[in-house]
This record gives C-alpha cells, structure tokens and sequence, in this order.
C-alpha cells in the first residue's frame, strides 16, 4: 500500500508539473500569435522621429517565424533584424511627409562590414530628401562609428568611449591542442592562399595568408575612412594620424578632433529634438521604433503589377547538402527556390543574394547548376552580402551581373580535404585498439584510426585537384575568362569587394536595392512586384524545433560566453562532409 501511494503521488506531480510546462507553453504560444498577428496599419502624425537602434543580430532577412530566437521557458524574444525590412522601411521614410528625421541610438552594430555599409548608403539616400539624422552614443565601436558618420550631428556622452584606432584580423589556431591529445590534420589542398587548413597544421599564419589578409584589410580600411573622411570634412592622412597615436582617448578628445559634434547627455540631445520637430516638450515629443515604422502604409504607395515580378531569393550560411535552415544554404532548398523562379512564367527576373564563406563543393555545384539554367531563362543577378567566397562564389558566377559592397569578401577560389589520424589518441592516450579484416585493397577507406598510405593520399588529393579544375572551369565560363587567369586570381584568395572589381570577379558596386534595379532593366521592367524565396515556413511547424533545441543552446551560449563563436567554429568542422570550398576560417575585424 505504501508503494501504491508514492508512485500515485509521484505520478500526480509529474501530471501537475507537465500541466504546468504546458500552461507556460500556450501562453508563449497565444503571445507569440498575438505578436504575429499584430499587422495593423500604424498611422504616424507630422514631425514624426523615426527611432533606430541596430542592437539585434541583422542578417539579409529575418525570419517571419515568431519562435525565432525566443527564450525557452522564459519567452525572451532575442531577435533579429531583417537587411531587406530595414532598407525598405529607410526608403519609405525618405518619401514619408510625416518623417522628420531618424534619432540613432547606436553601440556595437552585430553585422558584417558590407551590411553596415548598405544600412548607410541608405541613410546617405535618406539625407537627400532634405531631412535630419540625429545620431548619440555613450559607447561607440569603429563599425557604428561609421555608420554614424552620416549624421548631421553625432554626440556622446561625457564619459563614454569611442574607437578610432584600425582594424584587425586574428586567427585561432589549433596545431598545439592536436598535437597534445595525440590527432593528427591530415590536409588536401589546391591553391597556396588556401589557408582554411591553415589552424590545425601551423601555429602561425603563412606569409601568403599573411599577404592576402593584410591586402583585403587595408582595402577596407580605406574605404571607411574615405567615406568617413568625405562626411566629416576631414582628411584620410588626418584620420590615420589620430588612429597610429590612438588620439581618441575620451569623448573630448573626438570632438576636439571634429571625430563627433560635441557632448551632451542624452536630455540635451533629446531638446535639441524638441526644437528640430517644434514639439511643445520631450513628453510631447513624436517618435516612432522601426520595427514598428514595418506597419506603416503611405497613402501614395501604388499597387504594384503582380503579373510582372523580380524573385529576390536569399542563400545564407554556409552550403551543406540537403535542406538547410534559417542559418545554412541548402542545396535542395536553394535549388529548389531557384528552379521555381525560373519556372514561373510571372517572374521576369531572378535576384540572388549570397552571404556566405562557403561550405561542400558537391552541394554548391548543384545550386550553381539550377543558376546557370536560370540565367538561361531570365536575367540572374547575384547580390554579395558580407561575403560571397569559395562555395559562396561558386554559385555566384553564372549570373550575368554580380553586384557587391567594397567591403565584401569574396573570390577564396579554391578547394580543401581536411582528416584527422587518430592513432596515437586512441592507441597511447585512451588505450583503445581497433582491428577488422576487409576484402579489397581500399575497402576502409577513409579510416581515422591510423596513418594514411601514400596510395590513399594520392586518391583524395586527385579528388581535390578534379574539384578545383571544376571551380576554375565554371569561374571561366561565368566570368568570360580562361582557366588560365582565374588560377592567377584563384589559388584560395580571398579579395575585397574593391580588389574584386580590378581583377574582373564582380561587375558593379551597390547593394541589395542596386541588383534589383538592375534586374528590372535586364528583363525591361518599370513596374514590378518583388517575391522572396525561399517561402518562410509555417512557425507552428517550427514550434517543436525551437522547445527542443533553445535550451541546450542557450546553455552553450551562456557557459562559452565570448567563446561561442569558437565552439560555433569546431561544430562546422565536424559537418563538413567531402571536399570542401570554404573560406579559411571566420573572419571578424576588429
């Protein structure tokens, strides 16, 4: 009896506590609804301020699925910002009467470089219209400093920090660790700057690695100061000179140097609002978020020809088989978006934008097959994100124009192996043994427990070396070149935007906005509709998805702190399958 009663009362707990769970569950659900379903049109009165931030992770879309990054049992919606909303709600301010300017409140901007550019290009298009950019920090980094660098007046804060000091490039390696634990890299490779093998077999960076970083760093050094230069009315040696002496020490110190405007504490930056806007007070002062501008519709906006239509298809993350996700290109998903673009009779024209280091080259070829039967069909611009490099750049090339930022990272043209010999791990340090019998010559074929032949090693490195002479062949045709002068470029490089453009791998600067104008005169169009693509999926389908998968990353994120972007960088390492076209390593300037 007593054993009836306990597992009674146990089973009456775990039924209260799932109860519970699932009570929290529908509430986040019912929310989540609510918020989705939150699509009212917005009216705005004269003088309106529109509000940015630009403190969520942005990338080209943000996904349409609420659960996305929301915080499980907690309901947190992390967030992200969308490239394609923010230049579409920028574009409507321009036009919108009821906007009098934008109030940027910025820090840390969480984007790639060729992003920050495109938001700011943008922003100069804003200006045009006559309108004010208001911009006040209390900690700025170079990235949103440039940006900032825009506004008709940037302030900061009495005590807060600014970076004006160049930027950096630094790479992880991981030679020493396998050498500890007894792993052996066993790498192929095809080009000399092909250096994503690089941290498992060196302890520092190769001269020619040295050579492409340094070339593609200072390319888009340059062009930030000479942007900023151009906006701040100083000069490009001025701001060089304050970076070698780190002149920028405090807030004083950049206004002194006509870095920002001057200081004030955010209440004075807020009446000095006030009297742009002729408001009565800061309470009565109007504003307007901009995830929240989303939902505002102008009177004059036209109803587009929906028989006429530019496909603009998103390929982000790095290129895998199969479907991929809101973070990695599939190749049967993006295959799939493109061939029914092309099939689609009302789509006049195809925009493909790229954002990515690469990945397998098996699953890039079977994108880069469908873009070059697009191109075939219609015109097929690619528009290059932070980067369009290795994988990235392979199935950019088909396209009759390639369209990308001076900051972008693109070219890496070359392909890599990379295995691990095992042996001493398993055989000295675990004490763990393996033998089996096989019945031909290279039955166990690859075999991480032991030392590779040289017959072994010849049968990949020809893998690889047929591969490369694949990449370089469709480079040729795509770009109107020989194999020949691609190899000259190729061999693994990575290039900027503006490196790019001299040795003919992209065609025109611009962004987003810049391709779909082009496309729309390639297929002769004034008046169109844009469609994405990939269609976003349903986010009740990715309710089970987000419950089981939010906890255990949030736990990672939250133990590793700054040192997931590490761990994020080992677990891609683990997926790569077959040989590979990727960038070597994550690039993060600083």
């Amino acid at each position: 009896m007593k054993g009836f009663f306990k597992y009674t009362l146990a089973s009456f707990v775990g039924i209260l506590l799932f109860s519970v769970i699932c009570l929290f569950i529908m509430i986040g659900v019912i929310g989540a609804i609510s918020s989705a379903s939150n699509n009212k049109t917005v009216t705005i009165k004269p003088n309106t301020i529109l509000y940015m931030t630009l403190d969520k992770p942005i990338v080209d879309r943000a996904s349409e699925n609420p659960f996305e990054g929301m915080s499980f049992p907690s309901f947190d919606n992390q967030g992200q910002s969308g490239l394609n909303n923010i230049l579409k709600n920028l574009k409507k301010a321009k036009e919108d009467e009821n906007i009098k300017g934008i109030f940027l409140e910025l820090s840390y901007i969480p984007a790639g470089m060729a992003t920050v550019d495109e938001i700011r290009n943008a922003l100069l298009d804003f200006k045009t219209s006559g309108k004010f950019i208001y911009t006040y920090a209390e900690v700025m980094t170079q990235n949103a400093y440039y940006l900032a660098s825009v506004s008709d007046k940037i302030y900061m804060n009495p005590v807060g920090t600014l970076e004006v000091k160049g930027l950096r490039s630094q790479i992880t390696f991981f030679k020493g660790t396998l050498e500890k634990i007894g792993v052996e890299p066993v790498i192929f490779r095809h080009g000399k700057f092909k250096s994503a093998i690089e941290p498992f077999m060196l302890s520092k960076m190769s001269e020619a690695n040295k050579e492409q970083t340094r070339t593609y760093v200072q390319s888009i050094w340059d062009y930030m100061v000479t942007n900023i230069a151009k906006e701040r009315d100083l000069t490009i040696e001025g701001i060089n000179k304050i970076a070698n002496e780190y002149a920028v020490r405090n807030t004083s110190d950049a206004a002194r140097l006509n870095i920002i405007d001057g200081v004030r504490y955010r209440d004075e930056v807020i009446d000095e609002l006030v009297a742009l806007t002729e408001a009565e007070s800061p309470e009565k002062l109007e504003s307007i978020k901009l995830s929240k501008y989303n939902n505002v519709v102008l009177h004059k906006q036209h109803k587009r020809d929906t028989r006429k239509k530019i496909a603009v298809i998103y390929a982000s993350g790095g290129i895998e088989s199969g479907k991929g996700d809101n973070q990695t290109i599939g190749s049967e998903t993006i295959a799939k978006a493109i061939r029914k673009a092309r099939r689609d009779s009302t789509i006049k024209a195809i925009v493909l934008r790229v954002n990515s280091p690469g990945g397998s080259a098996l699953a890039s070829d079977v994108i880069w097959r469908e873009a070059v039967l697009a191109k075939e069909a219609k015109p097929l611009i690619v528009s290059m994100g932070d980067l369009a490099a290795s994988g990235g750049y392979y199935i950019a090339c088909p396209a009759d124009k390639i369209v990308a930022s001076q900051v972008t990272l693109t070219g890496s043209i070359g392909v890599f192996g990379l295995m691990f010999n095992t042996q001493e791990l398993m055989n000295k340090k675990l004490g763990i043994t393996f033998d089996g019998i096989k019945t031909n010559t290279f039955a166990d074929l690859p075999d991480l427990t032991r030392t590779m032949t040289e017959a072994e090693k010849e049968i990949i490195q020809q893998g690889v070396e047929e591969i490369y002479t694949t990449f370089i062949s469709h480079v040729g045709q795509g770009r109107n070149m020989t194999t020949e002068a691609v190899d000259n470029i190729g061999q693994g490089r990575v290039w900027s935007g503006a490196n790019a453009m001299e040795i003919g791998l992209i065609d025109e600067f611009g962004g987003l906005e810049h391709a779909m104008k082009l496309a729309a005169s390639e297929a002769g169009l004034e008046d169109y509709k844009t469609i994405e693509l990939p269609e976003q999926p349903n986010f009740f389908e990715e309710l089970i998805k987000e419950l089981s998968g939010e906890v255990k990353v949030r736990f990672i994120q939250n133990e590793l702190g700054v040192n997931y972007g590490l761990y994020n960088q080992l677990k891609s390492i683990q997926k790569m399958q077959g040989i590979q076209a990727r960038m070597p390593y994550d690039v993060e300037l600083y």
